[in-house]
């Protein structure tokens, strides 16, 4: 069955996960995940995203990620591209670093938060890394030092995660701190990486609740949230889709976009795809990229192989103009 595309909503809450290929180690020493740290930082900010929890395992991350307004990939691709040529360099080594796709997860906010950073941030635990609350605090690499306020980190967004706590801010780490110790004994828990209908509907208990009562809820493998809350956001997707399919069934092509932008801004086809980097040039090739991924649901790599540019050009150009 092939995968279902990524949901890569801007402004919402996704799981992201990373994995090495075939489980091999993608961090080797300290120095690999400072490095690798620090450009997740700089794309974040970059992109206006935020982070509320993070770890690095040794062959895997987590990032609890609210995208900005352009969404997840562009970051995503940009730090993956780097770290893994970063890597390769490093270790002399070729080929694939990370498993085909990173996993991405929308996640339910409002019922979720808490429970994903905790997840998220007790990883070493779970590893057996550490043992103790006291270590995670001094354990560098995960987003919990920044939540308890050992330490910052301008891209990780702390505030959010302590006002589900109320109170002032001393009361609300406390609070943190005893959340987190409450969870010191949980093991893994697939609904937060897996499981469809099981993720939907928070648990195999509920699932088979809902069997014996003869009752159905909607699910998605790529959504963790309430049956409401599935239904919701791939109901939003699929008025998405079809929107491209209308314009794909009216005879709107790429190509056509191509012409009918070439037209408006006074450049020709030839101008557009060699590369020209003159103002008006830009603008068009910028509108077509736009219009493509909006419009036809094109991937930035796709608009690329038509105008004959490099496929973080088309990247930069759609970052552009929907920040203009």
């Amino acid at each position: 069955m092939p995968r279902k595309a990524r949901l890569d909503v801007p402004g919402a809450l996704h799981h992201i996960m990373v994995r090495g290929i075939d489980k091999s180690n993608i961090f080797r020493d300290a120095g690999d995940k400072a490095r690798f740290l620090e450009r997740l930082g700089q794309n974040v900010q970059d992109a206006n995203c935020t982070v509320h929890a993070w770890v690095l395992m040794d062959n895997h991350v987590h990032l609890l990620f609210r995208s900005g307004k352009d969404g997840i990939s562009s970051v995503m691709r940009k730090l993956l591209t780097w770290y893994a040529q970063y890597f390769n360099r490093r270790y002399g080594r070729k080929g694939h670093l990370f498993e085909n796709r990173y996993k991405s997860i929308l996640c339910d906010e409002e019922n979720y938060l808490l429970a994903l950073v905790r997840y998220i941030h007790l990883n070493p635990v779970r590893a057996n890394i550490i043992q103790t609350l006291e270590d995670l605090e001094k354990y560098p690499w995960t987003g919990h030092r920044a939540v308890v306020e050992k330490t910052k980190y301008p891209w990780m967004d702390t505030a959010t995660v302590l006002t589900q706590f109320g109170g002032a801010k001393r009361k609300a780490v406390k609070a943190y701190r005893q959340f987190m110790h409450e969870g010191m004994g949980l093991g893994h828990d697939p609904q937060f990486s897996g499981g469809g209908l099981v993720r939907s509907v928070g648990g195999w208990s509920k699932v088979l609740s809902l069997r014996r009562k003869g009752q159905r809820k909607e699910a998605d493998e790529r959504i963790l949230g309430t049956g409401d809350f599935v239904h919701q956001v791939v109901t939003e997707a699929e008025d998405r889709l079809i929107r491209q399919m209308k314009h794909r069934r009216s005879g709107l092509t790429l190509i056509k976009i191509i012409e009918q932008e070439c037209e408006k801004h006074k450049v020709s086809r030839k101008e557009l795809e060699s590369g020209s980097r003159r103002s008006v040039v830009s603008q068009a090739r910028a509108q077509v990229a736009r219009r493509g991924v909006e419009e036809l649901g094109f991937s930035a790599a796709e608009i690329a192989r038509h105008l004959g540019v490099a496929t973080s050009s088309i990247t930069r150009a759609v970052e552009r103009i929907r920040r203009s």
